[in-house]
């Protein structure tokens, strides 16, 4: 197996540095400027490359049958000569670049190092400097490692040699040890050296997108296992193969696109990732559109950038139409290849879906000129339903209808509203219609759309439509006027008199019709109405204090029927305020007492009066003992306030009960007066302990009925 490069013998254009592995057979041939010994790996050469096209020769000893030769820079490339061509201006100094050539029973690797044109100067030494992978000795040592590439995914037999330590001043019986990740760290025994002959082995296939670089140190010891010299650094470089394919790793991949838009519109950006060498050609991927579904109207309405992966439009604006499209949504197969598109690359793919979305490029239109509609006069809801057509997406503001009433509707008795469901107009009355007001009412409806129209295109005759609506005459309730009706009285009239006489009217005016009254709701059963003329008169007296009244108010309500077939009943309501009279005598609280016979605070009782009247017919009131039945320096009535006045004694009295007779007055004009006996019980009180038995029945403490009474005190 040989793997050799030759430069013509031109004159110089470019350098090339030619460094040959430990499983090239380095049999360089051709012109070259100068050649050495390299550290452990074989020859190095500077070639002069004139042409930009360098031979390149390989030999499995089988014949070379299906020879494939891969560059990792998309810059150079291998004809089917085996010529190294460079396909631009050599200018990245600097660059490396491997040359893979492989068969089903060999394969091999040279490396490439651009080290510049005519200005290359000085010895090999200085030029290792442009060399990624070179060593780059910095003081003078025994041990010479050069760096060691290794591809990745080799095949058995393992371990392979892959490379060699030099230790020229080794002392005899000394020997190689290599550590590092790879060797004694994790991942353990992948590399190993000859500790005699310092050759370093791999043990298995390697993974560069597992690990890309092992760094390994070498050194020499002693029998003893002492270190003799090191450790140096050896670095060991996978090399990449195309082995993984490329991957679409964002997805969905959903764009969207104007219809009418522009040739040349960006759509979307489709991006893969390839998990291989980003420097070489093994990720370097172009895009394709594999198949676009559906096919109609051209097979190719979308085309990808090779090499941004960006999904721009190609067909004119005329053809990108929404609704003439059979299908809006589109379909792409998009593939990434590698290898910078080559037949032999790897394929990733996935699907983008493109969808053409919607411009308000059509104005809604109604299905018909006009539209009829008849309603019943006193009913309100939705009358009639108003279809429009419109060739945009139902789903957007383009196709969405608004509607306005723009003429006919001066009261504000009709509004329209659209159905989302279905876009129609829904023509509602929302204030009763009068038939002998206006039996027939016509409407101008205008639709528009949501969203504005494009420039380009306007409304329409058609986006305009008549409604005639025909109101039906029904049979109407007679109504009360005003209503409510109100009056007001003073309570306690004569029973018999006249409150008022009730209107009610019919609304059909083109019907000769008569009403008749009567009464719908009296709580208390003091109103009579004539059936005839509507006059009201009270049958009992009327009360202001009836558990009826609120507020001084009672309500009543009347019914208006007239004679039509079927009959139609209004309904009117009697508000009466009732004017308070002084009818209503005072009463006082509480009306029992208790006292202790030997009570040093002779206070009996605070009494508190009310009355249902109204201001001024009520407080102040008068308190005052009448009649008196026991002497009249026993008790005594002190006023407190305009409700209350305290009864107290003016001396002990014995143990028994007393009936006090208290007169209250009230403030009207006339007075009213109302005597109430108070129940004094005198009882025994010692040691903290009442004892009323021989008082009488009733069992009051006094500082319970005071407490009482100083509660009522307080909520006055």
């Amino acid at each position: 197996m040989e793997l050799s490069l030759k430069a013509p013998e031109q004159s110089s254009s470019a350098t090339v540095l030619i460094y040959a592995g430990l499983e090239l057979i380095p049999n360089f041939t051709g012109y070259l400027t100068h050649c050495t010994q390299g550290p452990g790996h074989g020859p190095v050469c500077l070639y002069i490359l004139i042409t930009q096209h360098l031979p390149v020769n390989f030999s499995d000893c089988k014949g070379n049958d299906k020879l494939h030769y891969e560059v990792s820079s998309p810059y150079f490339k291998v004809n089917n000569d085996g010529g190294l061509v460079a396909l631009r201006n050599i200018t990245a100094v600097g660059k490396t670049l491997f040359v893979h050539a492989r068969t089903p029973h060999a394969e091999d690797m040279a490396e490439i190092v651009i080290v510049g044109g005519k200005d290359v100067q000085g010895s090999m030494q200085d030029i290792f400097k442009f060399a990624r992978t070179s060593p780059v000795p910095r003081q003078k040592r025994s041990i010479v490692v050069s760096p060691i590439l290794i591809p990745e995914n080799q095949r058995q037999p393992f371990p392979r040699d892959v490379g060699k330590v030099v230790d020229s001043d080794r002392p005899e019986g000394s020997k190689f040890r290599l550590t590092g990740k790879g060797v004694d760290q994790e991942p353990k025994g992948i590399f190993r050296i000859n500790e005699n002959t310092g050759s370093v082995s791999v043990t298995r296939t390697l993974d560069r997108e597992a690990i890309a670089t092992y760094q390994l140190f070498v050194e020499t010891t002693d029998v003893n296992g002492r270190t003799l010299e090191g450790p140096v650094p050896l670095e060991v470089i996978v090399i990449d193969q195309n082995d993984n394919r490329p991957s679409f790793r964002e997805g969905p991949y959903i764009g969207h696109v104007m219809e009418g838009s522009p040739t040349g519109t960006t759509v979307m950006r489709m991006t893969a990732f390839d998990a291989d060498d980003p420097a070489t050609d093994n990720a370097l991927l172009r895009y394709n559109i594999r198949q676009q579904t559906p096919d109609k109207p051209s097979p190719n309405m979308f085309y990808i950038d090779p090499e941004k992966g960006d999904i721009v439009t190609v067909v004119s604006p005329a053809l990108l139409d929404r609704e003439t499209l059979e299908n809006p949504k589109y379909e792409l197969i998009i593939e990434a290849q590698d290898m910078v598109g080559q037949f032999y690359g790897l394929l990733g793919t996935a699907t983008a879906t493109i969808l053409i979305d919607d411009k308000n490029d059509h104005s809604p239109e109604f299905t018909k000129k006009e539209f009829q509609a008849t309603v019943e006069e006193g009913a309100v809801g939705v009358i009639v339903n108003l279809t429009v057509e419109d060739k945009d997406d139902p789903t957007t503001g383009a196709w969405r209808a608004a509607y306005t009433i723009i003429n006919g509707n001066p009261g504000q008795s009709f509004e329209i509203h659209t159905n989302p469901q279905n876009n129609e107009g829904m023509l509602s009355v929302v204030k009763p219609l009068d038939y002998e007001i206006s039996a027939f009412h016509t409407l101008l409806i205008k639709v528009e759309n949501e969203d504005p129209l494009v420039p380009d295109v306007s409304y329409g005759p058609s986006s305009t439509a008549t409604v005639h609506i025909t109101v039906l005459d029904v049979n109407e309730g007679p109504v009360f006027y005003p209503d409510p009706m109100m009056v007001t009285r003073r309570e306690n009239i004569s029973v018999g008199s006249v409150l008022l006489t009730v209107n009610a009217t019919d609304p059909d005016s083109l019907q000769h019709q008569t009403i008749r009254y009567s009464v719908f709701k009296d709580p208390a059963g003091w109103l009579n109405i004539n059936p005839i003329n509507g006059t009201v008169d009270t049958t009992a007296v009327l009360d202001r204090e009836s558990p009826f009244v609120h507020d001084s108010v009672y309500t009543a309500l009347f019914l208006a029927i007239d004679s039509g077939n079927p009959p139609a009943t209004g309904t009117g309501t009697l508000l009466i305020t009732l004017e308070d009279v002084n009818d209503n005598a005072p009463f006082i609280y509480p009306t029992v007492a208790e006292v202790c016979d030997d009570a040093k605070n002779l206070s009996v009782v605070i009494l508190g009066a009310s009355d249902k009247d109204l201001y001024p017919n009520t407080d102040p009131f008068k308190f005052e003992i009448h009649k008196q039945a026991v002497p009249d320096r026993v008790w005594k009535v002190s006023k407190i306030n305009n409700t209350h006045a305290l009864v107290s004694l003016l001396q002990n009295l014995n143990k028994a009960n007393y009936q006090l007779p208290i007169m209250v007055t009230d403030s009207g004009k006339p007075p009213m007066t109302n005597i109430t006996d108070l129940r004094v019980q005198v009882c025994s009180c010692k040691n903290s302990k009442v004892d009323c038995n021989a008082a009488g029945t009733l069992r009051f403490s006094l500082t319970s009925v005071l407490l009482i009474s100083l509660f009522s005190v307080a909520r006055l």
